[in-house]
């Protein structure tokens, strides 16, 4: 999964990216340019992965992974969205929208809903803008004599009617989660986090006139989590209780991810390797089949499954068959966080 991090000039998006990047000592701690696309590949810890390691102790821990990306950036005046970098972010799963809560440099006192509503005003228009052209699009070919896709063309005009009065696709679940609309990229149709950029001293989420609906917001505090980042651990973990921070925002950040995506893992152990996969809630055993592997899908038998609660209460795979609670599962059975699956098949 990849999620975009976006927001007006001067919002402190790099600052994010950075200590994201840099909060478990993997990346660097300066900020990145502006003139090229960054990639933050992170691994999403997870003390049941640590579990089974040590019930199973395999030669290979994988962990699962998310992905953040900063896209390149054609401006830097402050108010002045940036479309380039939101086209470049079409193609991710959810956006990270970062408002500016701080004095900084700009000389322009801090408004983090007005900067909001600005912005999302700009995904709107950006997505009107596609809708009308594959609209005229499906016109032309229809005068020439083709037939257009009702379901298609039903939707794209749905789709328009709603933008046209300023509303977000991700307000209508039929719009957002459409599969024959993914191909246009909506940028309001994608999930959302936004993430107010408060100053060092200040944790507080400030007062919004005008709520956004379907969006959830943290605070963070950019500049300080990305000094933090750059601390030695002793020192991380003081200044982290002196600032009231329970939490680095790589991990505050990843459970929004999981949360505004709707997203679960489950785990296999196989070919000597305990590994965590992500996918979303309400996904078959089938398809969570393919997940791991194409073969186990095309020839998918059944699904051996047992709960890691019910791993850790017994705690072996052998004392929780003998109580009963392994149980085999058919293709359309819902996987569920935190199942252990044996994936039978036969190609």
């Amino acid at each position: 999964m990849r999620l975009g991090i976006v927001g007006l000039p001067q919002s402190g998006k790099s600052t994010l990216f950075a200590a994201l990047k840099g909060a478990r000592g993997e990346g660097e701690f300066l900020k990145p340019s502006r003139s090229e696309d960054h990639i933050a590949t992170v691994k999403v810890m997870d003390e049941r992965v640590d579990f089974l390691t040590h019930i199973y102790k395999p030669k290979k821990t994988t962990y699962t992974q998310l992905e953040y990306l900063l896209p390149s950036q054609a401006t830097s005046v402050p108010g002045k969205a940036d479309n380039q970098a939101l086209n470049r972010v079409r193609v991710c799963d959810a956006l990270f929208h970062v408002v500016r809560n701080f004095d900084g440099s700009v000389g322009i006192p801090p408004n983090p809903e007005r900067d909001f509503w600005q912005l999302e005003e700009e995904m709107i228009l950006s997505d009107l803008a596609v809708a009308e052209k594959r609209l005229e699009r499906i016109d032309l070919d229809v005068k020439r004599g083709k037939k257009p896709d009702e379901e298609e063309l039903s939707l794209i005009t749905a789709s328009r009617e709603m933008l046209d009065r300023g509303l977000p696709l991700r307000q209508n679940p039929e719009l957002a989660g459409a599969q024959v609309l993914r191909g246009f990229t909506f940028l309001s149709a994608k999930p959302q986090l936004v993430i107010v950029n408060n100053r060092d001293e200040d944790e507080t989420m400030p007062d919004w006139k005008r709520k956004p609906a379907s969006i959830e917001t943290i605070v963070v505090r950019g500049r300080l989590e990305l000094d933090i980042a750059s601390m030695p651990e002793e020192e991380a973990r003081e200044f982290m209780e002196a600032y009231h921070i329970d939490r680095s925002v790589l991990d505050r950040s990843i459970q929004s991810s999981y949360s505004i995506l709707s997203l679960i893992s489950f785990f296999t152990v196989l070919n000597d390797e305990v590994r965590a996969w992500t996918i979303r809630q309400g996904t078959s055993a089938l398809e969570a089949a393919g997940t791991v592997h194409t073969d186990m899908k095309k020839g998918f038998i059944r699904a051996e499954v047992l709960a890691f609660a019910d791993l850790k209460t017994f705690g072996s795979y052998h004392e929780a068959k003998q109580n009963g609670v392994v149980h085999l599962e058919g293709k359309d059975y819902v996987v569920k966080d935190g199942d252990i699956i044996n994936f039978r098949f036969n190609v």
